[in-house]
């Protein structure tokens, strides 16, 4: 017989410091032979990041096989045989398919195998079981008829809807938000990006705690309500009082920890806004190709996979334009249609990296079927975390294998978009110069004689700012350029007048 797996423990979860654990997966013998790199190869970070992911990927073998459901709302995903099942409410029939498919590329990201989907059109969901009841016993039909161990639901349910359908068709059932951050938890790597994850997953599990039987609404009593007996009688703290303040005092902690990390990148930013650094953030949904796009702007060598939320910890990389100015580039993290809230306000720190930057590359997937959809839902991002008037550049991806219709369609309706396919190098030319034509300009013009024991003073100029003219005279190294206040200030003592 089957042994049932161990209950999931809340005191074995609030010690970990780094997310939830991961099921080891297969080795990485065959990594090199899977065309990440040949062998005997200088490895790129993102080839060294990506072999290693793949080394911690989970085994077909590994599965939950509940039968009985205790403890807490929100379980781990391990690799699962999943149904899924959506609720569709408004748009077209295409919508929802779109929705699905997205649905279970995120299931397949996470480790699972999907093995049927569902949806049922509603005016809203069921406030009891998210579906309706005549779909809730076809449900339980195709868990049935499938061995499914999990069902996942496309969108974020209540806790009492969760422990309906569980009650009713006895297999775990997760919701999108749980499944999106166990794709979090499964892809941080950096300190602070475990920590904003798991401080997502504390605040999200934090309203989920539940019991059956009375299990967590237990107080201190006699032996028979599972106390010490005489002289342990009385009021006491509840399991799930007890739970609910040590996941506040965790959450708390992270807090913490996450405002000191928060204060090393301001310090950063702070210190490229000094040096007029102009910054530019890539962002858009995910696996729109932004970090292949890095890499080919800027041969940055990070991280590449075809999966979704492929990169979660930005990455910085200093380049220079055409003219000679110094700037950056980042990748940020990619964002998803109804991207959990809990996300948006962990990763808050992270995402001001788009809202403090100059300009934003918004990367579409030119091949999705919903590109408008994708642009969409990465605006309302921006507005909830103050970006959307930074200047942006739409740059339309994969048209090595899009639709060349909905390529010219996109273009058609964003004013200021460029095309390009990270993969072959089409169109990389022209987003480039675009960028650099959308840097902000330095607003102090110039005229400088500088002796050419300077040098220093010239380097700056043209990393920092815009040079108009230069001549080389007996004299010295005439220059008229444009350069923010500070730099003005260190060429004020060789300033000469303006040519006639």
């Amino acid at each position: 017989m089957t042994n049932a797996p161990e209950p999931f423990s809340l005191d074995d979860e609030l010690d970990q410091t780094s997310g939830w654990d991961l099921d080891p997966g297969r080795p990485a013998a065959d990594d090199f032979q899977s065309g990440y790199a040949e062998p005997g190869a200088d490895l790129t970070t993102g080839e060294l990041d990506l072999a290693e992911r793949h080394e911690l990927r989970r085994a077909a073998g590994l599965r939950t096989e509940l039968e009985d459901i205790t403890e807490v709302e929100y379980r781990q995903l391990r690799l699962e045989r999943v149904v899924l099942v959506g609720v569709w409410t408004e748009g077209t029939a295409e919508d929802a398919e779109n929705s699905m498919a997205e649905l279970a590329l995120l299931a397949e990201t996470a480790g699972s195998e999907v093995l049927d989907a569902l949806y049922q059109r509603r005016d809203k969901p069921d406030p009891a079981t998210y579906v309706g009841r005549g779909k809730v016993e076809g449900l339980r039909e195709i868990v049935a008829a499938t061995g499914a161990d999990t069902v996942i639901c496309d969108g974020e349910l209540a806790p009492g809807q969760l422990r309906n359908l569980e009650d009713r068709i006895k297999v775990k059932v997760v919701d999108r938000t749980a499944l999106i951050l166990d794709i979090f938890a499964q892809h941080a790597k950096t300190k602070e990006g475990k920590a904003q994850v798991e401080l997502a997953q504390l605040n999200y599990m934090k309203q989920r705690l539940r019991g059956w039987g009375g299990n967590l609404s237990r107080q201190a009593g006699g032996r028979v309500a599972g106390g010490a007996g005489i002289g342990s009688r009385g009021p006491g703290e509840t399991k799930i009082e007890n739970d609910r303040r040590r996941i506040n005092t965790k959450i708390a902690k992270l807090r913490r920890d996450l405002k000191h990390l928060e204060s090393t990148r301001s310090t950063q930013r702070s210190e490229r806004r000094r040096h007029a650094v102009p910054s530019v953030a890539i962002a858009g949904y995910t696996n729109a190709g932004k970090s292949s796009l890095l890499n080919r702007l800027t041969d940055a060598g990070v991280l590449v996979e075809d999966a979704l939320f492929a990169t979660l910890d930005p990455t910085t990389r200093r380049t220079t334009s055409g003219d000679g100015r110094v700037y950056t580039m980042t990748d940020t993290v990619g964002f998803v249609r109804h991207l959990p809230h809990q996300l948006i306000e962990a990763f808050r720190s992270t995402l001001e990296e788009v809202a403090d930057s100059d300009l934003v590359v918004h990367v579409v997937d030119g091949s999705h079927p919903d590109p408008e959809g994708q642009l969409a839902s990465v605006r309302e991002v921006f507005a909830e975390i103050g970006a959307q008037d930074v200047p942006e550049l739409v740059v339309v991806n994969k048209t090595d294998i899009a639709d060349p219709m909905v390529v010219s369609r996109v273009l058609a309706k964003e004013p200021h978009a460029v095309a390009v396919s990270a993969q072959s190098g089409a169109g990389i030319a022209e987003a480039l110069a675009a960028v650099e034509a959308d840097l902000p300009h330095p607003a102090v013009e110039v005229q400088a004689l500088l002796p050419y024991s300077r040098g220093d003073l010239l380097n700056q100029i043209h990393e920092r700012g815009e040079v108009l003219s230069l001549e080389h005279t007996a004299d010295g190294t005439r220059v008229e350029a444009r350069v923010n206040e500070d730099l003005a200030g260190a060429l004020a003592e060789y300033a000469v007048p303006a040519p006639a």
